[in-house]
């Protein structure tokens, strides 16, 4: 192979992994600035929005959110879980509880927004005990549709997002 094919096919594949890089985190929002804060860790999330069928305050029946169901994964390894609260756990023992402070709508109408929430609580003193803030973005899917017929009735909605954790920089 010639070294003028080798340079191009080496500049085509630093590019390409540059496009790549790219799509995996797209740009943060501004609502979603963190100055002062770093990031400790991020994981990748597969999961289900639950939801609920309830009435609603005309008392008609819709699908309303109940809680987040999802491993969280570093690597392709299973590193934790996302449930009720929102709340995450590491496996290493560590856990965060956070309220949500900002959002921003999903790409498409069919992915749950994207969050930024402040650490209420912490528990452990593994990966997750300095986190102060999470971001939850690049989400697909979550989103219920259709109408519900049957109060009480549930419905799993499949969803993927990375989440961000911050942590205060020194």
């Amino acid at each position: 192979m010639g070294a003028c094919l080798k340079i191009l096919l080496f500049v085509f594949s630093i590019g390409l992994a540059s496009m790549l890089a790219g799509q995996t985190f797209a740009q943060v929002p501004q609502a979603f600035a963190a100055p002062g804060e770093s990031v400790a860790v991020t994981f990748h999330a597969e999961g289900a929005q639950i939801y609920e069928c309830r009435p609603d305050i005309d008392n008609k029946l819709v699908w309303q959110f109940r809680e987040p169901v999802a491993t969280l994964l570093l690597d392709g390894k299973t590193a934790g879980r996302h449930y009720a609260g929102p709340s995450w756990a590491h496996v290493d023992g560590s856990a965060v509880r956070a309220k949500s402070v900002a959002d921003v709508p999903g790409t498409t109408p069919d992915d749950i927004p994207w969050l930024r929430l402040e650490v209420t609580s912490r528990h452990g003193n593994g990966a997750l005990s300095g986190v102060t803030a999470v971001q939850r973005i690049n989400t697909k899917g979550g989103v219920s549709k259709g109408p519900c017929d049957k109060a009480g009735s549930y419905r799993s909605v499949p969803y993927s997002a990375d989440y961000v954790f911050l942590h205060r920089s020194e």
